[in-house]
């Protein structure tokens, strides 16, 4: 049997056997379920007490909304307290005193702050069983919408991680995770349409410059637009070497490993200083 990381196996314990797991996933279920009902209501009402079908896809855009809002408010918060709450509660110089190395650590704690967001994913999958009620909606897309949920959550997460591992303590390491997600989810979309602009301004362009369609394909919002069937893209994307959901693959798991490299790093203050001799 394969020994299991002891630090992972005391976080996933510690993660999952209080009543606290069962709260936060009840009010997550409430909150996304509610938005739900709540946009059925309104449309039965707008339509003499009976429900049009094809609304099933509007359904299905809101649940998917709600579901990254809440993906990017969730995952910092988790991951954000992992170390720093370590070091407030000066247990992390004892932690790196065992045998364990700071990756084991930083994935340890990685994996298990993902377990539960992963839980919370998996937990939302029957309300998407009131959208194939009505039809309107392929699982393919169910299934691309689940694969961005994941790679979207990895890199919130090492956002969090990152954070959590350079600043002492958790409020300041929570305050800066959320915001950098806001940036990522906020800021990259308002530069895109920014820049576009400019370029429309002094140029008579119609096909999408690199950069914008960069930004554009690394909008966490635009690309669920994009997966849900909506045209959210900025004038006519030049032909790359990869879809626009390869792009935002690449971008979020490339920037995520990173971060959690230059974690580990950080992690490690002897390791550092090999890392700085190794690069002057």
């Amino acid at each position: 049997m394969p020994k299991i990381n002891p630090v992972l196996l005391k976080e996933l314990r510690e993660r999952f056997r209080t009543p606290k797991t069962a709260i936060l996933v009840s009010l997550y279920l409430l909150v996304i379920g509610g938005f739900s009902l709540g946009f059925i209501y309104l449309r039965f009402k707008d339509t003499a007490g009976f429900f049009q079908p094809w609304y099933s896809k509007e359904i299905f855009a809101v649940l998917s909304v709600v579901q990254l809002v809440l993906l990017a408010f969730v995952t910092p918060g988790l991951t954000a307290g992992t170390i720093s709450g370590e070091r407030e509660r000066q247990t992390l110089n004892v932690l790196l005193t065992t045998k364990l190395s700071p990756v084991s650590i930083i994935i340890s704690k990685m994996v298990s702050s993902c377990s539960f967001t992963v839980l919370l994913l998996l937990a939302t999958l029957p309300l998407y069983s009131i959208v194939f009620i009505f039809g309107g909606i392929s699982p393919a897309q169910v299934f691309g919408l689940l694969g961005f949920y994941l790679v979207s959550m990895f890199l919130f997460a090492s956002i969090g991680i990152a954070c959590s591992t350079h600043f002492k303590r958790t409020g300041v390491s929570t305050v800066t995770a959320y915001g950098i997600v806001f940036a990522i989810g906020a800021g990259t979309g308002f530069l895109a349409v920014f820049l576009w602009e400019i370029y429309r301004m002094h140029t008579m362009v119609t096909q999408t410059p690199l950069v914008v369609q960069l930004l554009q394909n690394s909008n966490p919002v635009m690309v669920l637009f994009r997966i849900l069937g909506q045209n959210a893209v900025l004038g006519h994307e030049q032909e790359l070497f990869l879809p626009y959901w390869g792009i935002y693959t690449v971008i979020y798991l490339l920037t995520g490993t990173l971060l959690l490299i230059w974690a580990a790093i950080k992690l490690n203050p002897q390791q550092r200083s090999k890392f700085l001799l190794f690069w002057k």
